[in-house]
């Protein structure tokens, strides 16, 4: 096992998601199941027929490799390293490239652990998208469908897995026990550090999120990347859709304004979309291709900051 990296692959991690949040009809509690079947309400997965036991073959506990995921994650995600990396990272001055150009670059990502698909990173992106397309829903929905992983290149230029991908949480304050494997944060040094182990920390009641530094990740690195172009809807759905610890938890609210608590909604709306799409069935990239490149000129110049 990779010391740094101990997942196989990057989607090693949204395996346990599944684990974790398997579809509505087999959540077993009534209350939570009419409140996630309300959130998922107008969801059909690319595969109709496939069952949510079906979508991965991994065992009923997490395996020693994601466990060891959030053991680094939970430890070295500090105030000081998310600081860092958005010193590294957010005066995006590393290239500028397209929006289709990103796709084809994070394209060679290789996977070659998925047990459910071999497809390519640009076809997830795409079922993603096209789920999306077939209940409907506007043009940005669709279009953030498309890029809202995007932010996984960061592996791409040496970051290493429990800095790309992992359920987010705020940093600067104490961690709530609804993030997953909670007792890994002991190992952080934040964890006894008095200006950061308190309820709030450095936050005040209801400030809300976007004064509230988050873990680093793909999701708060392509915010920044896109948030000049998109509605404020998909800017909360790119930059919130791993905080599961709010957004299906339901925990942090004390940080949330009012703005955060209405937007949060749309982000409830894209999670089905986020993790029950995928299917062996292929998208026709090239035929896609002229659609989803129209789209994307809509909201978006020939080339962007990354």
């Amino acid at each position: 096992m990779n010391t740094q990296d101990p997942l196989s692959d990057l989607d090693d991690w949204e395996s346990d998601l599944l684990r974790r949040y398997p579809q509505p009809d087999s959540i077993s509690s009534p209350d939570v199941q009419q409140e996630r079947n309300a959130d998922a309400a107008s969801f059909k997965t690319t595969d109709p027929n496939k069952q949510e036991t079906e979508f991965r073959n991994y065992q009923a506990v997490a395996r020693p490799s994601v466990k060891e995921f959030y053991r680094l994650n939970h430890s070295l995600q500090t105030v000081d390293f998310v600081q860092s990396r958005r010193a590294e990272f957010l005066p995006l001055r590393r290239t500028r490239m397209g929006i289709w150009e990103a796709m084809e670059f994070l394209n060679t990502l290789v996977d070659d652990s998925d047990p459910d698909t071999d497809l390519s990173q640009i076809e997830h992106l795409l079922q993603t998208a096209e789920a999306i397309r077939a209940d409907g829903h506007p043009p940005w929905f669709i279009l953030t469908g498309l890029i809202h992983d995007l932010g996984k290149i960061l592996c791409l230029w040496g970051e290493p897995q429990w800095a790309v991908v992992g359920d987010t949480f705020p940093v600067g304050c104490a961690h709530s026990p609804k993030v997953v494997y909670h007792d890994f944060f002991r190992l952080n040094p934040d964890w006894n550090d008095a200006r950061y182990n308190t309820r709030l920390g450095i936050y005040g009641e209801h400030w809300g999120l976007d004064k509230v530094l988050m873990s680093w990740g793909h999701d708060e690195y392509l915010y920044h990347v896109v948030k000049d172009y998109l509605p404020i809807e998909a800017l909360y759905m790119i930059r919130y859709h791993s905080f599961y610890a709010a957004h299906r938890e339901r925990d942090y609210q004390y940080l949330f304004d009012d703005r955060d608590r209405k937007m949060f909604e749309w982000v409830r709306r894209f999670n089905p979309y986020d993790l029950y799409s995928k299917s062996d069935q292929r998208p026709d990239v090239e035929r896609l291709r002229p659609f989803y490149e129209k789209l994307i000129d809509d909201y978006f110049p020939e080339k962007i900051d990354w």
